[in-house]
């Protein structure tokens, strides 16, 4: 059995904008991608693909319920987000210049960081919470309803990734001010911040 063109539809139109608006992960992709370009970010761009989708399985099975049940374990993840997307900060506002070569400076972050970056997306968990139990695709079979869901949000998380980190490097190709970069560059920093502090906010 597989779900209806509406089931999917319902559920994209709720996964987009959720999945799609600037969040930790998102912000990062977008400031990474515009501190040294679209190339050099793929690897981060991978680890942010494998981050979200280890997030969107253990979601799915259920396993972040469990471990967010257990007493301490809310609070450490969210301490760790915090120090690692103001280490994330520092490394975006002190990256170089938009549009210039990145060996003047800074070398951009690999796989490891964007896998970080997925993991400790305290948004990211909530959000596929919200958007498992909000849908459902095939009434009848919870496993496929299931599969079928983790597959739907795995193409939107492809999209919205790819998109915004093409963003980022496209339009930092305009900038040909260091001075106008450089505050680009800080002001994506104090974004990232936001983003983060918005998403651990009760």
């Amino acid at each position: 059995m597989t779900p209806t063109l509406d089931s999917i539809l319902s559920m994209l139109a709720m996964a987009l904008p959720l999945m799609g608006s600037p969040g930790p992960a998102i912000v990062a992709v977008t400031a990474n991608g515009a501190a040294f370009g679209v190339r050099a970010c793929l690897p981060f761009l991978l680890g942010i693909y494998a981050g979200v989708f280890t997030v969107l399985c253990l979601t799915a099975s259920g396993v972040t319920g469990l471990l967010l049940a257990v007493p301490g374990a809310g609070p450490v993840l969210v301490g760790a987000a915090i120090l690692y997307m103001l280490y994330l900060a520092y490394r975006i506002a002190t990256a170089p210049v938009p549009g210039m070569n990145a060996d003047a400076g800074g070398t951009a972050p690999g796989f490891a960081s964007g896998y970080t970056v997925s993991m400790l997306n305290v948004k990211a968990y909530t959000v596929f919470t919200a958007l498992y139990a909000g849908n459902v695709l095939i009434e009848t079979d919870p496993i496929m309803d299931t599969l079928f869901k983790l597959g739907v949000l795995t193409c939107v998380m492809l999209f919205v990734n790819c998109s915004w980190l093409v963003f980022g490097g496209v339009f930092a190709s305009f900038i040909r001010s260091p001075k106008i970069g450089r505050a680009f560059n800080i002001i994506m920093a104090l974004l990232l911040l936001a983003s983060v502090a918005l998403a651990v906010m009760p």
